[in-house]
């Protein structure tokens, strides 16, 4: 057996949902991450300063103390739309909660329909946030019905990305969940003010396990899966050492029924096996020694916040990925259903 001890990780892109999923995705991040990046899909949105507050209050009051990390924050975002005020990114600025905006394309993903139809209609908010130092993070797909869905994070790298790179220089961006080797050439050669996450899904898995055989809704996420070439330049990307990468889950729970029926939602429940799954891939590639600035250093020096200061153990032995997990009365199929993994986080803290 073989022990790794890293500084705690954060989570750069997470999805706790709202009601009864907050105690499962609340605890399972918990458990190891420290900070959190908290999407703002929800139903309705969150707009506002007042709503991110309102959320964060949700957020802490589902928390269980006995099993979560000393001093777990949950860092919120404001949801871009064609009618943000400039005015709400000030606010937003001095509430200390909100630490970044999302923008997502309308109709891109899950509860993504009040998402901005024209980037041009955002400028006065984005010069704003530029302004205040506020990042801006990007589900990167453009939403034409025209556009093969494994093309679209390509064009809207041409077509969206590359121009609000040009057209903002100070503003701080955030590429999240890239899927495509074209994605981790774009960031890896762009502005310092560019950066990227990575998920565990997307290192582990290519569109091989969605739909070879069998469709697998399980496997079924926003970005899609890529073909392998795709996944072999994202673990490359992750691995490699470049602070342009750093972790983001992109943990996005649905109920089984949800994801098992005829128009199958999009998203994978991750939290609970994130930290390991990426310890794999690492492992996998002789890379373990970048582990921790990946997951602990690379993302916090982004966003200008101070690094964790106590560690976590992960020690090298075999354990089985769970079946089921509740969200409220609903049962949820994770990631790494039955699979066996290879890394387990020590239930201690290190000091």
């Amino acid at each position: 057996m073989q022990d790794l001890e890293i500084t705690r990780p954060d989570d750069w892109h997470l999805h706790l949902r709202d009601g009864t999923a907050l105690p499962l995705t609340v605890n399972a991040a918990a458990r190891v991450f420290r900070r959190v990046i908290v999407m703002p899909n929800l139903k309705p949105p969150v707009l506002t300063a007042a709503a991110a507050l309102a959320y964060h209050s949700r957020i802490l009051a589902s928390l269980d103390p006995a099993s979560a990390c000393e001093g777990f924050e949950p860092l919120m975002t404001l949801y871009l739309t064609d009618r943000t005020d400039p005015a709400e990114i000030a606010r937003a600025k001095a509430s200390a909660v909100v630490h970044a905006v999302k923008l997502y394309p309308a109709g891109a993903t899950t509860n993504s329909d009040a998402g901005v139809t024209d980037i041009t209609r955002v400028y006065p908010a984005l010069e704003e946030m530029q302004r205040l130092g506020v990042p801006l993070l990007v589900h990167g797909e453009v939403t034409d019905a025209d556009i093969d869905v494994f093309d679209r994070e390509k064009v809207f790298i041409d077509r969206t990305l590359e121009p609000l790179v040009r057209d903002f220089p100070g503003l701080k961006i955030v590429f999240e969940h890239i899927t495509t080797e074209q994605a981790a050439a774009f960031v890896a050669t762009g502005p310092a003010t560019l950066a990227a996450t990575i998920t565990p899904h997307h290192l582990l898995y290519n569109r091989n396990h969605l739909l070879a055989g069998a469709v697998r809704p399980h496997f079924f996420c926003l970005p899609v899966l890529k073909r392998n070439t795709h996944q072999d330049a994202l673990v490359a990307a992750a691995t490699g050492g470049s602070p342009r990468f750093f972790l983001g889950t992109d943990s996005a729970p649905h109920a089984r029924q949800a994801k098992e029926c005829a128009a199958g939602c999009a998203g994978i429940f991750n939290s609970h096996v994130a930290i390991e799954s990426y310890a794999e891939v690492f492992a996998a590639q002789g890379a373990l020694h970048r582990l921790e600035a990946f997951a602990s250093f690379h993302g916090p020096d982004f966003y200008g916040l101070p690094r964790n200061t106590d560690r976590i153990r992960l020690r090298q032995e075999p354990w089985t990925g769970p079946d089921t997990l509740s969200m409220g009365s609903d049962p949820v199929i994770p990631m790494r259903a039955g699979e066996q993994l290879s890394w387990r986080v020590l239930a201690e803290q290190v000091a």
